[in-house]
């Protein structure tokens, strides 16, 4: 799953100082979300931010192996051609696919169901991102927010129709399984 390619792209981004636009996930964060995703056949993954394509990589490379695929939504013009570079040196285009624009306006055009949702955008606009993404979900999904403030962590945590939890990795996640 992890071949030669995708460590080196892996590698060089981790090495690479953090700049934003495009900063990514930590690396427990990245390898979680590979963990999250690689034992599910015919996974389907959107990521909400996908900046760099750093977590892409891990989420595409997941997903490769039994099936599936990534579809990454992004609306800084800075981050779109390191994605593109960086999913195509690691060798998973075929698994990867780009959505340029604000995730509020494309994310409701896409007509698909989805196993994961990663959102690791404007922290501000979670709310709304996730209850965009609520529509495109069926019990058993996940959706994972790097980084959530406590508003919408509380809020997930007191929807009944979720299990959430919040998770100490990196700058921290919430994550909530659809349970109806």
């Amino acid at each position: 799953m992890l071949d030669h390619r995708i460590l080196g792209v892996l590698t060089r981004l981790e090495a690479e100082e953090a700049r934003p636009p495009g900063v990514a996930v930590g690396p427990t964060t990245a390898r979680f979300l590979f963990s999250v995703c690689a034992p599910q056949t015919d996974c389907e993954v959107v990521e909400i931010g996908a900046g760099r394509g750093y977590a892409t990589v891990w989420l595409a490379a997941a997903v490769r192996h039994l099936g599936g695929r990534v579809l990454s939504l992004e609306r800084d013009h800075a981050c779109l051609a390191d994605w593109r570079r960086n999913i195509a040196e690691a060798g998973l285009e075929e698994t990867a696919e780009l959505v340029e624009g604000d995730a509020r306006e494309t994310l409701p055009m896409i007509d698909d169901v989805f196993d994961v949702v990663f959102v690791n955008a404007a922290n501000e606009q979670y709310e709304e991102l996730f209850q965009l993404a609520r529509e495109k979900l069926e019990p058993g999904a996940l959706v994972i927010a790097a980084d959530a403030l406590r508003a919408y962590s509380e809020a997930r945590q007191a929807d009944p129709t979720l299990s959430s939890l919040t998770l100490p990795l990196d700058r921290g996640l919430e994550m909530s399984v659809v349970l109806r």
